[in-house]
């Protein structure tokens, strides 16, 4: 699954939170295990090789929960939707990231692999379907929650953003041209 996905799904599993910061932290614990993608940087041949080994278990996980609670306010509820939404990263990569890409949920301390046999292609219908009835529901959230996904960037962003869609799905300040 891709990344924006995976920040999304987070988002949502964090609307209980009364406070920005500890949604936009719950949000990033969901992105939080393709921090090992990043040895693209160092290229290719690192990239196949750590990428969804270095942070995609439990020391992924820990390392994640401790940094959420040190920076939250709402600790408890922030670390358990952390561990949440870490691992549902997780569970979304083992069903669709495409065949060959296991998960080293004990890597440091064991190389053993998790995967499945029906693992469907990144480009696939499944994640397209996925990824488009997550980004409705961060939309959708303008008119319950008066914010949506891009708070995680910019509130004010996020003010016109939900005051657009509130105008347009609510009416609410709608004013007809005579």
């Amino acid at each position: 699954m891709n990344p924006i996905v995976h920040a999304e799904l987070a988002w949502l599993a964090a609307q209980g939170l009364k406070e920005r910061r500890d949604r936009i932290l719950v949000t990033c614990a969901g992105l939080a295990p393709d921090l090992d993608g990043l040895t693209l940087l160092a290229g290719e041949a690192y990239y196949f090789r750590y990428h969804h080994v270095i942070f995609h278990g439990y020391v992924g996980a820990i390392v994640t929960a401790v940094a959420c609670a040190a920076l939250a306010r709402q600790r408890l509820r922030v670390v358990a939707l952390s561990l949440f939404t870490f691992h549902l990263h997780l569970l979304c990569d083992l069903a669709g990231s495409g065949p060959g890409w296991s998960i080293y949920y004990y890597w440091p301390t064991s190389m053993r692999e998790w995967f499945w046999e029906g693992q469907w292609n990144l480009a696939s219908w499944q994640n397209a379907l996925i990824g488009l009835a997550t980004t409705l529901l961060c939309l959708a959230c303008a008119l319950r929650f008066r914010r949506t996904f891009v708070e995680v960037f910019s509130a004010r962003w996020d003010a016109e953003v939900t005051r657009t869609l509130r105008r347009r799905f609510l009416r609410e300040d709608f004013v007809r041209e005579p």
